[in-house]
């Protein structure tokens, strides 16, 4: 078996129907996993599955929406009935949230911000850890951001959450150390995707790389040879980051 083969392994991917997740899903598909994908639009979805199949893979839709927390608890158990466990968690799905100043954020868009970006991806450790810990080499994936250590001025929303998702993965690392599971954190920088043109709408497209060019990384980290965790694989500089608490 290959390093990075997947063969036999099940993977569940958030944010599935299109950029980073699709691009994501269709790697791990072609590298044997069979793909639980999980997005809001059926339709999308099941475009995805059309692709998946046409390169011989297999997929499972979910058409979930993230905020759904009731939804996520039925998803694991789902998943233990017909699985009994989980080898993949990719946690892509995200909102960019309002691009202004934090006093001018409205409590419905701050709300958003940290039901699709922190909580969501905490009900799902919440649901699918246990299912994670029957795997012989459990893999928890989560996409961040360069937003997370910047704090640049309006990107408010977006930089607090993805900080506390970094912290919430580097505490689950913590707690999962002594176990076969792994978690890691993603950085893609500046892709060809849909945020990044609604958060840079002067920016030319085709100057990026694209969710394509991210996707094979997905399915290193995510192989039972991947051993590092609690650790922050950054695309732009293709180098695996460590977090260095201050003295």
């Amino acid at each position: 078996m290959a390093e990075t083969s997947l063969e036999g392994r099940i993977a569940v991917v958030t944010g599935a129907s299109r950029g980073i997740g699709r691009a994501a899903a269709l790697a791990l598909a072609a590298s044997g996993a069979h793909v639980v994908a999980v997005a809001r639009t059926q339709g999308a979805l099941e475009e995805l599955d059309d692709a998946i199949r046409s390169g011989g893979g297999s997929a499972t839709l979910v058409p979930l929406n993230l905020t759904d927390w009731d939804a996520i608890d039925r998803l694991g158990a789902a998943l233990n009935e017909r699985f009994g466990r989980l080898d993949i968690l990719v946690g892509n799905a995200g909102v960019l949230g309002a691009l202004m100043p934090l006093a001018h954020v409205i409590p419905k868009v701050w709300q958003q911000a940290l039901d699709v970006n922190v909580t969501a991806n905490w009900r799902l450790l919440r649901s699918l850890d246990p299912l994670l810990r029957r795997s012989d080499a459990g893999r928890a994936l989560f996409v961040t951001s360069g937003a997370a250590h910047k704090a640049r001025a309006y990107w408010g929303p977006y930089a607090v959450t993805k900080a506390a998702l970094e912290a919430m993965v580097r505490t689950y690392a913590a707690e999962t150390e002594t176990t076969p599971i792994r978690a890691m954190l993603v950085n893609p920088g500046p892709l060809r995707t849909a945020m990044r043109r609604a958060a840079m709408p002067g920016e030319d497209p085709e100057t990026l790389r694209t969710p394509e060019d991210l996707a094979p990384h997905f399915v290193r980290l995510a192989a039972p040879a991947w051993n590092e965790t609690g650790r922050l694989y950054d695309f732009p500089s293709d180098r695996t980051l460590g977090f260095r608490a201050p003295d």
